[in-house]
């Protein structure tokens, strides 16, 4: 069983369906514990409902940034982490942090990188006028939104779309494909090479999804 760790900001909608996955039989992954950087993230709660260790580490009470991310580094270790998980966790990491946990430290972005990093992808992909958006599941760099691509979906653009349902369709999407990321970390079949992901035995049947290799 891979010890993973989720890291949260806020609600944690992408961490319950970490938690649902988890408790699924055969699901080689077990949530060793939840952090969040905001004491009143709702997330915490939620993860103490499901009997997982949740603590704050409030990023306001460190001089810096590299103070905070050597207590979470420790709390991380301290629950046996093989895997982080950011599941909403609003904020940029050093190449300090990135770089130590390089390979162990997986995302969700809410676009189908490289399009659209950062904030508001869901407004960009409307104003872009594309035809399909996304989410994606990758290996965080140091640089945002970058790094190798795990896992990919994406979903219709339609014609009366808004932000709002637009982003409701992408996030039913991000509930499916990053459980399988894990699944797929878990199982010892996901590799990097060259900056790119390779999974061995691949024969992923999400719908509406695909590895990139």
């Amino acid at each position: 069983m891979l010890n993973i760790a989720i890291l949260i900001s806020g609600r944690g909608s992408n961490m319950q369906a970490l938690i649902d996955a988890a408790h699924q039989s055969g699901f080689p992954a077990k949530i060793a514990c939840v952090i969040s950087n905001d004491p009143d993230a709702k997330g915490l709660d939620k993860a103490r409902a499901a009997n997982i260790p949740a603590l704050a580490i409030n990023h306001k009470n460190f001089r810096d940034r590299q103070g905070f991310e050597e207590e979470l580094d420790k709390k991380l270790n301290e629950c046996k982490a093989q895997l982080v998980c950011l599941a909403g966790f609003m904020r940029l990491l050093t190449p300090w942090f990135v770089e130590r946990w390089r390979d162990r430290l997986i995302n969700i972005h809410p676009s189908l990188l490289p399009a659209f990093p950062g904030l508001a992808t869901h407004k960009q992909a409307l104003d872009y006028g594309v035809k399909f958006h996304g989410c994606t599941v990758h290996f965080v760099r140091a640089e945002m939104d970058h790094g190798p691509i795990i896992l990919q979906a994406a979903v219709p653009v339609m014609p009366d779309d808004t932000e709002e349902s637009l982003a409701a369709r992408v996030l039913e999407s991000e509930h499916k494909i990053y459980p399988e990321a894990v699944r797929l970390i878990a199982e010892g079949r996901v590799n990097v090479l060259d900056e790119k992901v390779f999974v061995t035995g691949a024969n992923i049947a999400l719908a509406k999804s695909s590895a990139v290799k």
